[in-house]
């Protein structure tokens, strides 16, 4: 398992998460050269703990666990993963 961020973070990107997340799984964060060419922040499931120090954090409840995340937000269990994919390559 691991943590997803959804769609209430586009045009968020609040750092309340970033700070929260002891293996820095979460990206791009506010000190990273990136974090202004993206909408939203991202977990990347291969780092991430399965913890759960991120999601009380988030001011905009956009992170659930990737089983939990609602029917509409769905697709973002995959953007996530892609995000890190892209990132790699």
């Amino acid at each position: 398992m691991t943590y997803v961020i959804t769609q209430p973070c586009i045009g968020e990107k609040d750092a309340s998460c970033v700070l929260a997340c002891p293996v820095d799984a979460i990206h791009p964060g506010p000190d990273e050269a990136r974090h202004g060419e993206h909408d939203q922040l991202y977990i990347d499931p291969a780092e991430c703990i399965d913890c759960g120090a991120c999601e009380p954090n988030c001011p905009h409840d956009a992170i659930y666990q990737d089983h939990e995340v609602p029917t509409e937000w769905g697709d973002y269990v995959r953007i996530n993963a892609e995000f890190f994919e892209r990132k790699a390559g």
